[in-house]
């Protein structure tokens, strides 16, 4: 394992696993005690104050992050003539029809993001069982069926998230990397807190955000007080 440098361990020890940080201590605090020799990623998990058991308490959506996630996208479009083309040129990395669906029946999973036209989805649903169990399936809720097509390419690419509220009412998600730095970080939460708070449920009874942990991927959690959420906005000014 390999040791910690002074100021890491004097970080490290600073932590109180029981207190509740302002976002900026907390963001500083994780880009502080990152230590991998890779660009460590930044998550962020919620626990919400709903039941995913009820339909109507489930939080699903998408988030584009103004300064994206820092990671490669790898988008497949299924798109026939111009609309192919449109995806071609807005950037897809895979495009095509039936002989792309073909392929991925083959084993060709090599993309992050797959997009869909309406009008196309009769065939891509062919390849629900390989591509829903890797959460790869076109969503129109999630905007990845459409046929805006070159805009869904651009905002994958650009960083465009999706979450999804779990059996145990916590949404996971990415929010970029430690080489953003404090001030970007803090515009991606600001971002994703946004929406995560306009997808209450209506039926959510009490406190909607319960609790928020900030960490990178190989670094401890750190607890960030929900109360706090309110002057978000005001910071990333």
């Amino acid at each position: 394992m390999p040791k910690s440098g002074k100021k890491q361990t004097e970080v490290m020890n600073n932590i109180d696993r029981v207190r509740r940080y302002t976002f900026q201590d907390a963001i500083q605090l994780v880009v502080g005690v990152a230590r991998a020799k890779f660009d460590e990623s930044i998550d962020i998990a919620v626990r919400l104050g709903v039941d995913p058991r009820h339909a109507d308490q489930m939080v699903r959506g998408t988030c584009a992050l103004p300064h994206g996630t820092g990671s490669i996208v790898r988008v497949a479009v299924f798109a026939k003539g111009e609309k192919a083309k449109e995806a071609q040129e807005a950037g897809a990395d895979f495009f095509g029809a039936e002989d792309l669906v073909e392929k991925v029946q083959g084993g060709f999973l090599d993309f992050d993001k797959a997009v869909a036209t309406p009008d196309f989805m009769g065939v891509v649903g062919k390849l629900g069982k390989i591509l829903g169990p890797r959460g790869l399936m076109p969503n129109a809720k999630l905007g990845t069926v459409t046929f805006e097509v070159a805009t869904a390419v651009r905002e994958l690419k650009a960083g465009k998230i999706e979450f999804r509220v779990e059996k145990s009412g916590i949404v996971h998600a990415p929010l970029g990397k430690v080489s953003f730095g404090p001030e970007k970080l803090l515009r991606n939460i600001v971002a994703f807190f946004d929406v995560i708070q306009r997808l209450k449920p209506t039926t959510s009874k009490g406190a909607y955000i319960k609790t928020i942990y900030l960490s990178s991927t190989m670094g401890p959690g750190i607890k960030i007080d929900p109360l706090l959420i309110k002057d978000l906005k005001e910071l990333a000014v």
